[in-house]
């Protein structure tokens, strides 16, 4: 006998795919080329990834109850989907980059402030600034279990702005009778 599909059941199950997807990928860009961690791009398509599952997720919930959602069920859905997966997703990044192997994160903050240096030196700015902004950017380590916390609590406010926006695009009023 199956348990019948809720939609929070929905948003959790969908949460753990994306989480898993993400989880996969930063393992691959480890095993493979861990240069694609510096790569701006990288972050903009797991960005479209945590929104694209977050809106299947609150569709799917959509369905699940018949065509008609609340605007705070519509939120709930989009908002668990991407708080599980980036939770998973901060989980293996903290896995990797405390415990497996933090070499790689101090090569990876020393190259972030490489990269610093030559764009501030290509967009023309004064050699004390850019000594300045490296000295406190050297300050940080942003593979650091607190400063992936911090990502992880940052991107769930945004996601929390964005699930504002998909639960007043998929909320539909049952009819009255």
């Amino acid at each position: 006998m199956s348990e019948m599909l809720t939609p929070k059941k929905n948003a959790i199950n969908h949460g753990t795919m994306l989480g898993l997807m993400l989880g996969l990928s930063t393992t691959l860009m480890y095993a493979l080329n861990a240069e694609l961690f510096l790569k701006w791009w990288v972050g903009i398509l797991s960005l479209l990834l945590v929104i694209a599952m977050g809106i299947i997720s609150t569709a799917k919930s959509k369905g699940l109850l018949g065509g008609f959602m609340t605007f705070k069920e519509a939120f709930t859905a989009y908002f668990i989907t991407t708080a599980v997966g980036l939770a998973i997703s901060t989980a293996v990044g903290i896995l990797i980059f405390t415990v497996i192997d933090p070499e790689l994160a101090s090569y990876l903050n020393e190259q972030s402030l490489l990269m610093v240096q030559d764009m501030m030196a290509r967009f023309g700015a004064p050699q004390e600034e850019i000594d300045k902004a490296i000295a406190e950017a050297a300050q940080v380590d942003n593979f650091s279990i607190m400063s992936q916390a911090k990502s992880y609590f940052s991107l769930l406010i945004f996601h929390s702005v964005l699930g504002l926006l998909i639960g007043l695009i998929f909320k539909k009023a049952a009819p009255t009778v």
